[in-house]
């Protein structure tokens, strides 16, 4: 094409200064991507990361709940041994 960019309509668009035809050709580029529907995976991957929040921040919930009961039960058991006598029972 002689060096010359042609935009999506076809207009002459080079300007003779290599960085800045480099720049057009880049966002005419862009533009393209944006229109085509490209960049839905970017959308694909923020959904992913967000589910992935919830079921960890679920995980912790029920680790926490899981924790506290072994704690509150690990500590009956040991209320009940320091109070153990030969002839009871807890």
């Amino acid at each position: 094409m002689n060096g010359r960019n042609f935009g999506m309509s076809g207009r002459d668009f080079g300007t003779g200064n290599p960085a800045m035809d480099f720049l057009i050709t880049f966002l005419q580029g862009r533009v393209q991507r944006a229109r085509s529907g490209e960049l839905d995976r970017g959308a694909s991957a923020v959904e992913w990361v967000i589910i992935s929040a919830v079921v960890v921040a679920i995980v912790g919930v029920v680790a926490a709940i899981i924790n506290a009961a072994l704690s509150d039960g690990a500590n009956k058991v040991g209320d009940c041994i320091k109070g153990a006598k030969a002839s009871g029972t807890c």
